[in-house]
C-alpha cells in the first residue's frame, strides 16, 4: 500500500480520465472530446480557488518541503485512518507502546539496529520541529543516485523494539503519524540519522527518493543532477541557447491572462532572455534578484498571488505570442535595429545571412547528422514552419539545419518557456523550509501537448497560457495541504487529485500519442530513437508529401539516452506558422521586409490575382469604362450640388448651426489635475530634501518636447497660442507671433539640439526663474543614449531624449523641473525608474468621489467605455472586426505564403474600398467585392455632406503603420477616387509624422469659408483644423505621436495594425487614436434619444428566439421588428439597401441589434473562400449579440464603478442604439440618437437633414479591428480585466521575474504604477536600465513628475494650465495679505493745546514730549470692539459704534490688502533660498544643528515662589549668553552698552511669544535684519516646544513653565519682562566687576508679534519747519534701519515703551504729521525693562494685555512713544494665536456649541461646566453679555464704568473709565464724571474704603467685584465697606462656569444706594 513507484500509474483518477478520453475519441468522428489536461488541470484551478486569500497553514514547512512535482496527492476523500487499538498511546511523538520517539530525546541512547537496516528520520505533520526514529530495512530504501528501492516496506519501532512491519501504513500508524493523506514511505521518511564524533544520532543526509519527487539529494551530489536543470553545456556555439533563458530574467507573461500566476510573456520575453543580459554567467545574480523581491513579499500574499483567477473557460481564440522582438528565436540580420527595442544588442548566437530579409535565424552548429530542408517547403506547404526548440538534454543539442533555411524558421522562444517554469519553484524556495522541485521536463511536455490539443483551429498558441499552466500544475502539486484545512466552498466537480503519477520519459510518447488522438490529427506526434533529427526529416517528408495538411503542431519526441528526452515542437497550421513567424521580427524588420517586398515587386502577383476576381474583367478597365460613360453629366451635377450647398451659406439662407469650433476653454477635470500637478510641486519644495527652492524664483518659463511629428508640432503651437499661457507667464510683453511661440516647442528631431542647448544656457543665466521641461507623450523613444553611441551613424535621433532629458546639466539645475506626460506610463514605471511614485500625477477617474467635483459637460469615450460597448446590451458595439475581411486576408495569405501579412492586410483593404466607392457610385455589382463594413464607411462617408447645407462631412481614419503601403493606399484610392469623379465630395489625405498635411485647393476653401478665415494664404496644418471635411485620412507611422482628431472622426478603420506584435503601449496607443470626448447636452430635438431606455423593457422578448434567428434567413430582421422597416427610407440610394440582403447585417447600419446579421450578409454575398472563419464567427457573434440584448446589459453598464447618473445613461443610450437596417442609412452614418424603436416617421425627416457632424459630435467613432486584436481586447481574465491589459508593458521593459502575483481589474491607476515598479525592468536599450540599485531612494530625481491619463482627455490643456497657475502661485509666494484698516476713533481725538510741532525732528525732544497729553484712546482697529476708554479732556458726547460684531467674524472680516513682499520681509518656514539656509539651521548635507538644554531659576515675590525656565540655545548662539566657567551653567544674556555705535547689531534682544505657529510664525528675521546679527528668542509653551523645535532648529527658545500650558499671551508678555529685569540685574552686577556702571546697560528689549512681516517709513517733504504744506511717501525698509534709528535716539533711557503706527492703505497725511504722539503701542514695541521694573503685565490676561499694560505705564507716570513716521504691516495667519484657544464642554460627548452667555453660572448649580480657563471665560463673557452687569452703561458714553487698576473689555457699547490705586499715580480727574458701574477685579491692598469714596455713581448703578474665591469676595465686601452704598442680593453671586479642580473666578454684583 502506498508504495506508488515511478512507473506505475496508480492513480484511478488519472486512469479514469485517459480511458474516458480514449473512449470518447473512439465514438466521436466529428467532436473533439474534452482532452485529459483539460479534465484534470481545469477542474483542479477552480478547487484552487478555494485557496483565495488564504492563510498559512500550521504545517507550512512540511507542505512546501512536499510532494514532488507529479505525485499523486489527495484521493477525492480525506484519508480514513484505522481506529487505533483500545487502551493504547496516541501521543504525538511517541508509539502506540507510549515509547518516545523523538530524536532529541534518544539521540544518546543506544539503539538497536540489525543487520541490512538503516535508522532514518520520519516526519510527523503534527510535529513539525521533531524527527522521529525508526529503522528501516535499506533494501527499501534508495541508492545514492535515487534508485533500485524494492518496493513495499520493512522496519522496526526502535522505541518499543516491536519487529516485522510489513506495511509503512501498519508502521505509520504504530508510530502515531496521525496522517490526512494515504501514508507513503517517501513522503514521510525524510533523512538518513548518523552518529556524529560525541556518537549522538543526528539528522544527516536527505533520502534522495527518485522518480515521482525529485527529492532534494544529499549533499555529495550523484548523476541523478543532470536531470533537473540541463547544465549548462559549452561544447559548442550553441551553449548559447542552452543559458539564454537563465531562470527570473524573462518571466513575462501577459498579466491578466485567466490563468493565474507568472509564466513567460509574449516573445519579446525572449528579448529578456537574450544573450546580451545573461550568457549564463548572470543567471545567479538574476535568480538573487529574485529572491530578494520575494523576500520582500509578506507571507500571506505569496498565496495570495497564486490565487486569482478562475478557470480559463474560453481559450482565447487566436491570440499570438505578441512581440516584436525575435527574441533569441530569430537574431535576424537586423540585429543592430533590434538593439533599440530589447536587450541583446550583441547577440552571442552567430547569425546566418540570409536571402532576403526574412532573415531567419538558425544555429550554425549542432550535434548530430544535418537535416535538409526540402526546397520547395513553403510552395507546398503555404507558410513557413515555426520550429520551437523544447527540451534538450545535455548531449542532445538541437539538429543542424541545412538547406533551403528560407523556409522555416526557428525559435528558443519554448525552451526559455520551459527554464522559467522550472525556475518557479526556486523562487518560491523563499517561503519552504527546504528545496521544492519544479515540475519535470515530461510532464511540461505532456502538458504542451494537451494544451496544443485543445487549441481551436483559429487559436494561436501562447506562450503564456502555457506558462501559466506549469504554474498551476506545480502549485497544484506542492499545495495540496492547505486546501485540508480550508472549508472549501461546495465544487461544480467532485476534487481531482491535484497531480498525476509522475511520467516517465519511457511512457511518455505513448501518453502524447494518446492526447493527441482525440484531436483529429491537428497535433501530430513523431517518435524518434536516436535525435531528433530523424524526427524533423520525417516531419519535412510527411510535409512535402501532404500528409500534414490537416496538422497545425508537430510535436518531436527523443526519448532514448539514459531517460533523458529531446523535443521539439513545429508549428505547420498555416494560419498560426504565418503569425508566430511575423511575430518574430522586430518593427524595424517588419518595415524592412515590407520594403523589400514593394520594391521588388514581389507584390505584383496579388494585383493580377485581384483582376482576376472581377467577372466583368480587372477593376480599372471598369474604371476607365464607367469615367468614359459618365463623365459629362456626373461631375456637372456633382459640382453643381456642391457650389450650391456652399451658396447658401453666403446668401444668407439655411446654413449649417452645428459647425463651430470648439472654443478654448479649459475643463474642470484639467484643472484638478494642474492643481494637482502644483501640490505636488509645492511638496516637493516642502520637503527636507531642500531640492526646489520655489521662494527663490520670480518667474516661470517653459519648453515643451515632442516627438518629431509636424502636425503635432502645430497642433502644440495651436494649444499654446491660444491658452494664453505666455500672456500668463508674463513671457510675451509685445504683440505675440507664431515665431515667438516656436521657440516654446521643440521638436525632437535633426534639428534639436541647437534649440535645446539654448534653453539650458537660458535656465543657466536666469537662476531665478523656475524652468519646466515638459516631456509630452513620453513613453516614445526610451531608448539610451548608449545605444545611440553603437549605432549614431545610421539614425541621429536614436536615443535623442536620453541624451537632451537626461543630460547632466538638466539633472543638477536647481532651477529645472522635468514633467514627463504620457497616456502610457509602463514603461517610465520600473524598478529603475527616476521618477518618485509620490512624484505621478494620475488623472482622476470619472467615476471615483470627486465626480461631483468637477462637472463635465462631456463624457470621455476611452479604452474602456468601448470595451463596455461590446458588452452593453442597447447597440451594435463600437469595437468590432470584420470577418469577411479576415477570411480573405486567410484565404489570400494561403495562397501567397511569400508575403508578409501586412502586405496582404492593405492590399485587400485598399481592395475592399475600392469596390465600395464603385459601388455607392453606381456600379452595385461591385457589392460582392466588398464588405459590408467597408461599404458601410464609404456610404457614409460620401453620402454625409449631402444631408448638410453646408457640405459638412465625416472623416475616416484608415490606419496604415507602414509607411510604403500607406502610400500605396493613398494613390490607388486617389486613383480610384478620380476615375469615379469624386475628387469634389471627399478628400483623400496622407499623414504622415514628417511632413505636414496636404489638402487640395477645393477643400481648403471650405475649410475656411466654414471656419471664416480671411487669409488668403492660410492652410489646415493640425488634423483638427479638418472639422467637418468628408475624408479618409491615411494615417501612417509605426507610432501614433500625440495628433489629436477633429470630432467629425466617425470610423476609425485599425484594420491594417499589426496585430502580431503587441504590448500593451503599442495596442492603447492603436485604440486611443479613437478616444472622444461625446457631448452630455440633450438637444431638444433629439427626441427619440429617450426611448433607449424604453424600449429596453420589450427587449426580452426578442432574445427568446435568437438562437434559431441565427440560422434563418436575412429577412428574420423585417419580420422582427415592423417599426424598423420605416428606417431606411431615408436619402440614401435606397438601391443599395435593397441590392444585398447585408442591408439587415448587423454591422451594416452601425447600429442595428439583429443577431445573426452579419452571417446571412456573408453568406449571400461572398463568393470568396472564407468558410472557416464564418465557422469560427457564429459563435463568437452569437455571444457578443446575445449580450447586446435584453436588460442584463443596462446592469452591466452600470457597473459598480459607475455612477448611474440617468444623464449618461440616457448618452449611452442615444449614442449606441442606433439600429439602421440600411447598410448606408445617413442615420447610421452619425449613430443617429435614436433608439431601435423609432415611433415615428417625422423625426425621421427631421433627422434626415440634420448636419452629420453633429450627430457625430454625440457619439463616439466606430472602431474596426483585426481579429487578433478583437479577440484580445474583448477577452477578460477571472477578474474581469481585458486581457490586453497583461501584457507586457512596453517593448522597451520586460517582466522581472515569472514568479509575480497577477495585475486585478480593481487597482487604480496607483496600484498599478507601483505593480510594474515592482515586476518590470528596463532592458538594456532602455534610458532607465543604469539608473540604480534597485529599491535605493536615492535614484529617483528630485525635480521630476510624470502626468499619466487616457489618451486624447485633455493632458495638453492640463499641464499649461499648471504653469498657468504655477506663475501665479509663484507671484502669490512674493506677495502676502496684510491687515488694511483704518484707525479707529480718529474723530474722538480732540485737538488738545499741545502739539509735536517739529515735523522734522528724527527723534522725539524728551522736553517738549513730556508736555504731551497722553491719548487715552484705543486706535488701532483690531480693537474695534473693545469698550472706550474714557478721559478728562475727551468730549462726552460721542456717536454710538453699532451693533458689535460676533466674536468669531472677527477674522474673517477683517480688511487685508495683498502686499509684493520686499526683500526686508521676515518669513516663515517655507521660505527657502540660499543666503537664510545657515541662519534657519537647515542643511541637505549636515545633521540638525545640534542645541543644548538650560535651566534658568530666579524668584519672583508675586507669585510667592522660584520660576523654573528653560532655554534651548543652538551651539551657533552660545556665544550670546554668558555660562559658567567649571560647569557650563547658564548665567545671563549678554546686554550691550548704551553707549554703543556698531551698526553690525541690533542691541535690543528680540521676544516673540507663540502658540500654534510652528510653520505660519514669522520667525526668520535674516532678511528683515538686512543680514545684522542679532538676538531672537521664541517663547513657546512647554508642550510645543519639539514642534517648534523642530521647524526652527536654530532659533533659541524659551520655554514657559508646564503651569502656563493652557495660559495666555499675558502669562508669556509677564515672563518675558520679569525674566528681562532680572537678566538686566545679572548683567549689571556681571558687567560691574569689569568697571562699567549699572545705567550704562542696555535695558531695552523687543516684544515682537508673530506675524509682523514688514516695516515701513514715512519720508517727509516739509515746505517749511511749520508750514502745513507738506507731501510724503511711503517706503519699505529693513527692521535694522528702523531699530539701529530707535536706538539711537537721544535720551532714549527716559522712555518707558516705543511703538510705531500699524500701516494702512487709508493713512492720511493727518496720522503722519506729527511725528511722534504719547498714545498706546501695539503688536512691535520696545520696552524698558529698567523703568518699568514695577509695572507688570498682568499673567493672568488672554485679551487685550496691551492696553491694560500700557495704562499701567502711563499711570506710573512713564512715557510711551509711538513714532508715527514708523509702521509695521501685519500678515493675515489663519491659524494659531489667540484663535487656538476652543472653549468645548468638559462632558466630551456633548457636541452642542457653547455661547458665551454660558461661560458663568450661579454657584453650586448644575451647569455644564467648560474645559477652559477660567480668566478666558470671564474675559469672553464680559466682552459680549457685561450689559447684564451693566445695564445703565449700555450706550451711555457720558457715563462710564469705573475700571480699578485693570483694563477689562466690556464690549464697544460701554465705555470705560481706568484709574490706579497706586500712590503718586497718574490719573484723570474724575470728578466731572457720574460712573454708571463700578468693576473691581482681583483688588489688591491698594485698594481702600477711602479711595473708593473718592467717585461719584448714578443711583441705580452697579458694581461687580471679582475674586478668586467665595471667601476672598466676603472679605472684600467688608474690607472696602461696600455695604454702606451697595445693595447686595444672594442670587447676585455668579462663578465661571469651570469645576472646582479648575480654580473658577466668583462676582458677586450690587445695586448703588
Amino acid at each position: 500500500m502506498g508504495n506508488s513507484y515511478a512507473g506505475q500509474l496508480k492513480t484511478t483518477r488519472f486512469e479514469e480520465v485517459l480511458h474516458s478520453s480514449i473512449e470518447a475519441s473512439l465514438r466521436s468522428n466529428s467532436l473533439v472530446p474534452r482532452p485529459v489536461f483539460s479534465q484534470l488541470y481545469l477542474e483542479a484551478e477552480q478547487q484552487l480557488s478555494a485557496l483565495e486569500g488564504g492563510s498559512r497553514v500550521d504545517n507550512e514547512e512540511e507542505e512546501e518541503e512536499g510532494e514532488g512535482g507529479l505525485e499523486p496527492t489527495c484521493p477525492p476523500n480525506p484519508y480514513q485512518m484505522h481506529p487505533p487499538p483500545e487502551g493504547c498511546c496516541t501521543t504525538d511523538g511517541f508509539c502506540q507502546a507510549g515509547k518516545d520517539l523523538r530524536l532529541v530525546s534518544i539521540s544518546n541512547e543506544p539503539v538497536e539496529v540489525p543487520a541490512g537496516f538503516l535508522l532514518v528520520g520520519a516526519k510527523s505533520p503534527s510535529l513539525p520541529d521533531h524527527l522521529l526514529v525508526c529503522a528501516v530495512d535499506k533494501r527499501f530504501l534508495p541508492d545514492d543516485n535515487g534508485h533500485n528501492a524494492l518496493l513495499g516496506f520493512s522496519g522496526n519501532c526502535v522505541g518499543c523494539g516491536k519487529k516485522g512491519f510489513c506495511y509503512f501504513t501498519e508502521f505509520s500508524n504504530h508510530i502515531n503519524l496521525k496522517l490526512t493523506t494515504q501514508p507513503k514511505k517517501q513522503k514521510h521518511l525524510k533523512y538518513y540519522l548518523v552518529r556524529n564524533a560525541q556518537g549522538a544520532l543526528t539528522k544527516g543526509p536527505l533520502i534522495c527518493w527518485r522518480g515521482s519527487e525529485f527529492r532534494g539529494r544529499p549533499t555529495t551530489a550523484g548523476p541523478c543532477s543532470s536531470s533537473l536543470f540541463p547544465p549548462l553545456d559549452s561544447s559548442g556555439p550553441l551553449a548559447a541557447f542552452s543559458s539564454e533563458p537563465t531562470p527570473g530574467t524573462n518571466a513575462s507573461i501577459p498579466l491578466g491572462a485567466p490563468p493565474a500566476g507568472p509564466a513567460c510573456d509574449h516573445p519579446s520575453l525572449a528579448a529578456a532572455t537574450s544573450p546580451a543580459v545573461s550568457n549564463g554567467q548572470d543567471s545567479p545574480k538574476r535568480q538573487q534578484l529574485v529572491k530578494n523581491k520575494l523576500a520582500a513579499v509578506p507571507r500571506p500574499a505569496a498565496l495570495g498571488i497564486f490565487s486569482n483567477s478562475g478557470p480559463p473557460k474560453k481559450r482565447h481564440k487566436g491570440w499570438s505570442p505578441e512581440s516584436p522582438s525575435a527574441a533569441d528565436g530569430g537574431y535576424p540580420q537586423g540585429g543592430g535595429n533590434r538593439a533599440k527595442y530589447e536587450s541583446s544588442g550583441l547577440s552571442c548566437v552567430p547569425q546566418v545571412g540570409l536571402v532576403g530579409p526574412a532573415s531567419v535565424t538558425l544555429p550554425v552548429v549542432a550535434s548530430g547528422e544535418p537535416v535538409s530542408v526540402p526546397d520547395n517547403l513553403l510552395k507546398i506547404c503555404k507558410a513557413k514552419p515555426v520550429i520551437f526548440k523544447g527540451k534538450s538534454s545535455s548531449h542532445g543539442n538541437f539538429p543542424y539545419l541545412c538547406g533551403n533555411l528560407n523556409d522555416v524558421v526557428v525559435s528558443p522562444l519554448l525552451y526559455a518557456c520551459y527554464q522559467n517554469s522550472q525556475s518557479i519553484s526556486r523562487a518560491y524556495e523563499q517561503y519552504g523550509a527546504s528545496a521544492i522541485q519544479p515540475i519535470s521536463e515530461e510532464m511540461q511536455l505532456l502538458l504542451t501537448v494537451y494544451y496544443l490539443v485543445q487549441l481551436a483551429a483559429d487559436q494561436v498558441p501562447l506562450m503564456e497560457d502555457l506558462e501559466q499552466i506549469f504554474l498551476r500544475s506545480w502549485r497544484e502539486s506542492h499545495l495540496t495541504e492547505i486546501r485540508q484545512y480550508q472549508q472549501a466552498p461546495p465544487q461544480p466537480f467532485p476534487p481531482a487529485p491535484s497531480a498525476v503519477a509522475p511520467v516517465t520519459s519511457a511512457q511518455l510518447p505513448w501518453l502524447a500519442g494518446l492526447a493527441a488522438s482525440s484531436c483529429n490529427d491537428s497535433v501530430h506526434i513523431i517518435e524518434c530513437t536516436y535525435s531528433l533529427a530523424e524526427g524533423l526529416s520525417e516531419m519535412f517528408r510527411l510535409l512535402i508529401e501532404g500528409k500534414l495538411a490537416k496538422t497545425n503542431y508537430v510535436v518531436i519526441i527523443c526519448a532514448c539516452r539514459n531517460a533523458a528526452i529531446d523535443s521539439c515542437i513545429a508549428v505547420t497550421g498555416k494560419y498560426q506558422a504565418r503569425i508566430l513567424s511575423e511575430s518574430l521580427l522586430t518593427p524595424a524588420e517588419y518595415q524592412k521586409e515590407v520594403n523589400y517586398e514593394l520594391v521588388t515587386g514581389k507584390v505584383d502577383s496579388l494585383g493580377a490575382f485581384f483582376s482576376t476576381l472581377c467577372p466583368e474583367g480587372d477593376i480599372d478597365i471598369l474604371l476607365d469604362k464607367f469615367h468614359q460613360e459618365n463623365q459629362g453629366h456626373i461631375s456637372s451635377s456633382l459640382t453643381a450640388s456642391v457650389t450650391k450647398s456652399a451658396s447658401l451659406d453666403v446668401g444668407g439662407a439655411p446654413a449649417c448651426t452645428s459647425y463651430s469650433l470648439e472654443p478654448h476653454r479649459i475643463r474642470p477635470f484639467q484643472l484638478a489635475v494642474a492643481q494637482k500637478l502644483l501640490s505636488h510641486v509645492c511638496s516637493i519644495a516642502d520637503s527636507s530634501t531642500q531640492s526646489l527652492d520655489l521662494g527663490s524664483f520670480e518667474k516661470v518659463d517653459f519648453l515643451i518636447c515632442i516627438p518629431p511629428s509636424e502636425v503635432t508640432y502645430q497642433q502644440t503651437l495651436f494649444h499654446v497660442w491660444h491658452s494664453g499661457v505666455l500672456l500668463e507667464l508674463g513671457l510675451d510683453k509685445e504683440h505675440m507671433t507664431k515665431q515667438r511661440v516656436e521657440q516654446y516647442v521643440l521638436k525632437l528631431d535633426a534639428e534639436a539640439q541647437t534649440k535645446f542647448k539654448s534653453f539650458l544656457q537660458n535656465s543657466f543665466q536666469n537662476p531665478h526663474t523656475l524652468f519646466v521641461l515638459i516631456h509630452d507623450h513620453a513613453h516614445w523613444d526610451l531608448v539610451s543614449s548608449a545605444v545611440h553611441n553603437l549605432y549614431s551613424q545610421s539614425d541621429p535621433s536614436v536615443g535623442l531624449v536620453d541624451r537632451l532629458l537626461n543630460c547632466r546639466e538638466v539633472k543638477e539645475a536647481p532651477n529645472i523641473v522635468t514633467l514627463h506626460v504620457t497616456s502610457f506610463p509602463y514603461a517610465l514605471q520600473t524598478q529603475h525608474t527616476l521618477v518618485s511614485p509620490y512624484n505621478e500625477i494620475h488623472w482622476p477617474a470619472s467615476y471615483s468621489n470627486g465626480a461631483d467635483l468637477y462637472p463635465e459637460n462631456k463624457k470621455y469615450f476611452g479604452l474602456s467605455e468601448f470595451i463596455e460597448s461590446t458588452l452593453s446590451g442597447h447597440s451594435l458595439p463600437l469595437l468590432r472586426y470584420d470577418s469577411s475581411f479576415e477570411a480573405m486576408v486567410t484565404a489570400l495569405g494561403k495562397r501567397f505564403p511569400r508575403l508578409h501579412s501586412a502586405v496582404i492586410r492593405t492590399f485587400v483593404l485598399v481592395q475592399h474600398y475600392a469596390a465600395a466607392m464603385m459601388a455607392v457610385s453606381g456600379l452595385s455589382q461591385m457589392k460582392n467585392y466588398t464588405s459590408v463594413e467597408t461599404l458601410e464607411i464609404t456610404q457614409n462617408l460620401i453620402n454625409s455632406p449631402k444631408q448638410c447645407p453646408c457640405g459638412h462631412g465625416l472623416m475616416v481614419l484608415l490606419r496604415v503603420p507602414c509607411s510604403p503601403l500607406a502610400a500605396v493606399a493613398y494613390e490607388r484610392l486617389a486613383h480610384v477616387r478620380a476615375r469615379l469623379a469624386l475628387e469634389q465630395h471627399f478628400e483623400i489625405i496622407l499623414g504622415n509624422p514628417s511632413s505636414g498635411i496636404t489638402v487640395g485647393k477645393h477643400f481648403v476653401k471650405q475649410l475656411k469659408m466654414w471656419q471664416k478665415i480671411e487669409d488668403a494664404e492660410w492652410r489646415p496644418q493640425t488634423y483638427l483644423e479638418l472639422e467637418g471635411l468628408p475624408c479618409i485620412l491615411i494615417f501612417s507611422g509605426m507610432d501614433p505621436h500625440g495628433e489629436s482628431l477633429p470630432r467629425s472622426l466617425r470610423y476609425c478603420d485599425l484594420r491594417l495594425i499589426n496585430s502580431s506584435c503587441l504590448v500593451r503601449t503599442a495596442l492603447e496607443q492603436e485604440l486611443g487614436l479613437a478616444a472622444y470626448f461625446v457631448s452630455n447636452e440633450v438637444p431638444l430635438e433629439k427626441g427619440p434619444r429617450n426611448e433607449g431606455l424604453e424600449s429596453d423593457a420589450e427587449k426580452p422578448s426578442s432574445t427568446d428566439n435568437e438562437d434559431e434567428e441565427l440560422v434563418t434567413e436575412g429577412s428574420t430582421s423585417e419580420k422582427r421588428s415592423p417599426v424598423k422597416r420605416e428606417r431606411p427610407r431615408s436619402r440614401d440610394s435606397a438601391s443599395s439597401c435593397r441590392s444585398s440582403k447585408a442591408s439587415s447585417s448587423a454591422l451594416c447600419g452601425e447600429t442595428s441589434a439583429q443577431p445573426g446579421g452579419p452571417l446571412q450578409g456573408e453568406q449571400t454575398r461572398s463568393p470568396q473562400p472564407c468558410g472557416p472563419s464564418e465557422e469560427g464567427r457564429g459563435p463568437g457573434d452569437k455571444q457578443r449579440l446575445r449580450a447586446s440584448q435584453g436588460p442584463p446589459a443596462v446592469i452591466s453598464r452600470h457597473s459598480p464603478g459607475l455612477a448611474p447618473q440617468p444623464d449618461s445613461s440616457l448618452k449611452t443610450s442615444q449614442r449606441s442604439v442606433q439600429v439602421s437596417v440600411t447598410s448606408s442609412s445617413q442615420l447610421s452614418s452619425s449613430g443617429s440618437s435614436s433608439s431601435p424603436m423609432v415611433p415615428a416617421a417625422g423625426t425621421l425627416v427631421l433627422q434626415a437633414t440634420q448636419c452629420s457632424v453633429t450627430k457625430a459630435c454625440q457619439q463616439p467613432p466606430v472602431v474596426f479591428l483585426p481579429k487578433l486584436v478583437y479577440d484580445m481586447v474583448t477577452s477578460t481574465d477571472s477578474s474581469g480585466l481585458p486581457k490586453a491589459a497583461s501584457l507586457l508593458p512596453s517593448h522597451s521593459v520586460m517582466w522581472a521575474s515569472s514568479f509575480r502575483p497577477l495585475l486585478s481589474k480593481t487597482m487604480t491607476s496607483t496600484e498599478q504604477s507601483l505593480y510594474y515598479r515592482q515586476w518590470t525592468v528596463p532592458r538594456p536599450s532602455h534610458m532607465d536600465y543604469g539608473n540604480r540599485a534597485e529599491g535605493r531612494v536615492d535614484g529617483f530625481h528630485p525635480r521630476r513628475l510624470l502626468l499619466s491619463g487616457p489618451p486624447q482627455i485633455g493632458k495638453t490643456g492640463a499641464y499649461l494650465q499648471f504653469l498657468s497657475i504655477l506663475s501665479r502661485m509663484l507671484i502669490r509666494l512674493t506677495e502676502v495679505d496684510v491687515y488694511d484698516e483704518e484707525e479707529i476713533n480718529i474723530n474722538l481725538r480732540e485737538e488738545s493745546d499741545w502739539h509735536y510741532l517739529q515735523l522734522s525732528d528724527p527723534w522725539p525732544d524728551l522736553e517738549l514730549f513730556k508736555k504731551l497729553p497722553f491719548d487715552y484712546i484705543i486706535h488701532d482697529p483690531k480693537y474695534e470692539d473693545a469698550s472706550l476708554v474714557c478721559s478728562h479732556h475727551q468730549s462726552i458726547k460721542r456717536e454710538d459704534r453699532g451693533p458689535s460684531r460676533k466674536p468669531d467674524d472677527l477674522y474673517v472680516r477683517r480688511q487685508t490688502a495683498r502686499m509684493r513682499l520686499s526683500k526686508y520681509a521676515a518669513y516663515n518656514t517655507y521660505h527657502h533660498c540660499e543666503h537664510c539656509h545657515q541662519y534657519m539651521g537647515f542643511h541637505p548635507r549636515y545633521q540638525l544643528y545640534e542645541s543644548t538644554l538650560h535651566a534658568f531659576a530666579f524668584s519672583y515675590s508675586m507669585l510667592g515662589e522660584e520660576i523654573q525656565l528653560h532655554f534651548i540655545i543652538p551651539k551657533s548662539k552660545e556665544h550670546h549668553f554668558v555660562f559658567s566657567q567649571p560647569g557650563g551653567q547658564l548665567e545671563s544674556m549678554r546686554l550691550p552698552l548704551v553707549t554703543d555705535k556698531s551698526h553690525e547689531y541690533i542691541k535690543s534682544p528680540t521676544f516673540t511669544p507663540t502658540t500654534g505657529r510652528h510653520e505660519h510664525g514669522l520667525f526668520n528675521l535674516y532678511h528683515a535684519m538686512d543680514g545684522a546679527s542679532h538676538l531672537h528668542v521664541l517663547v513657546v509653551k512647554e508642550y510645543e516646544m519639539p514642534i517648534y523645535k523642530k521647524y526652527w532648529p536654530n532659533h533659541i527658545m524659551l520655554v514657559l513653565p508646564s503651569i502656563f500650558n493652557s495660559a495666555g499671551v499675558g502669562a508669556a508678555h509677564f515672563l518675558i519682562k520679569e525674566l528681562s529685569y532680572h537678566n538686566l540685574e545679572l548683567e549689571r552686577n556681571r558687567q560691574e566687576e569689569l568697571g562699567i556702571k549699572p545705567q550704562d546697560i542696555w535695558p531695552f528689549i523687543v516684544i515682537s508679534d508673530d506675524s509682523c512681516v514688514m516695516w515701513n517709513v514715512v519720508d517727509i517733504d516739509g515746505g517749511g519747519e511749520r508750514s502745513r504744506e507738506f507731501s510724503w511717501s511711503e517706503r519699505n525698509v529693513s527692521l535694522k534701519y528702523i531699530m539701529q534709528h530707535i536706538e539711537a535716539a537721544p535720551n532714549i533711557t527716559h522712555y518707558a515703551l516705543i511703538g510705531m503706527r500699524k500701516w494702512s492703505s487709508k493713512t492720511g497725511s493727518r496720522e503722519v504729521r506729527a511725528p511722534f504722539s504719547r498714545c498706546h503701542v501695539h503688536d512691535f514695541i520696545v520696552l524698558n525693562v529698567d523703568l518699568t521694573q514695577n509695572v507688570q503685565y498682568n499673567q493672568n490676561r488672554f485679551l487685550c494685555d496691551d492696553v491694560d499694560f500700557n495704562l499701567r505705564v502711563h499711570s506710573a507716570g512713564l512715557l510711551l512713544c509711538r513714532f508715527n513716521r514708523f509702521s509695521v504691516m501685519k500678515k493675515q495667519i489663519a491659524v494659531g494665536g489667540h484663535r487656538s484657544f476652543h472653549i468645548t464642554s468638559k462632558v466630551s460627548d456633548n457636541p452642542v456649541a457653547i455661547v458665551p452667555a454660558q461661560y458663568i453660572c450661579a454657584p453650586d448649580s448644575k451647569h455644564t461646566f467648560l474645559a477652559a480657563p477660567a480668566q478666558l471665560l470671564l474675559e469672553k463673557f464680559l466682552q459680549h453679555h457685561s450689559h447684564r452687569f451693566f445695564p445703565l452703561s449700555l450706550k451711555n458714553h457720558g457715563h462710564p464704568v469705573l475700571l480699578v487698576d485693570c483694563y477689562l473689555n466690556l464690549g464697544s457699547q460701554i465705555s470705560v473709565c481706568y484709574v490706579s490705586s497706586r500712590p503718586h499715580s497718574l490719573n484723570i480727574s474724575c470728578s466731572d464724571f457720574m460712573f454708571s458701574g463700578l468693576l473691581l477685579y482681583l483688588c489688591d491692598s491698594f485698594v481702600g474704603a477711602s479711595f473708593l469714596k473718592k467717585f461719584h455713581f448714578l443711583k441705580g448703578a452697579t458694581l461687580c467685584v471679582i475674586c478668586q474665591d467665595r471667601n476672598s469676595l466676603r472679605q472684600t465686601v467688608v474690607r472696602l465697606e461696600l455695604e454702606d452704598q451697595w445693595q447686595f442680593r444672594l442670587r447676585d453671586e455668579f462663578q465661571t462656569a469651570n469645576a472646582k479642580e479648575d480654580r473658577p473666578l466668583f462676582f458677586l454684583t450690587g445695586r448703588h444706594i
